[in-house]
């Protein structure tokens, strides 16, 4: 008879519990929502990424806010060894990006396939 009423115990603590879960515990707020849905121009991340031109991550930063949309046009001497050239059509903007050290060395507006070699260094 003790093991049914334990039995009984825990069946009614589990019953009220999950019943008093509110139902906004799992739809997302409006207000996450709405702030997901805002963040910078694409002229801004260009700004951005030419402001933070040859800090290290700045490759994490252009794949980042251009994933899949940058086009290799070729590679040439710079950087720590050699640079790729990327292009973006969406935005007509070529970036220089050195693998090795993971910066973003030029930033250029229309499609360069090689930038001089003062801008790479």
């Amino acid at each position: 008879m003790k093991l049914t009423s334990l039995v009984t115990s825990v069946a009614l603590l589990g019953l009220v519990t999950v019943g008093y879960v509110t139902p906004g515990t799992f739809a997302p707020s409006i207000g996450i929502v709405a702030s997901a849905a805002e963040g910078p121009s694409v002229q801004e991340k260009i700004s951005l990424i030419t402001k933070n031109k040859g800090q290290i991550g700045g490759g994490d930063q252009l794949r980042r806010f251009f994933y899949g949309d940058l086009e290799p046009l070729g590679v040439q001497p710079g950087g720590a060894g050699m640079v790729v050239n990327l292009y973006n059509k969406a935005n007509n903007v070529t970036f220089s990006y050195c693998a090795t050290y993971d910066v973003v060395v030029a930033v250029k507006k229309g499609r360069v396939t090689a930038f001089p070699a003062s801008e790479v260094k």
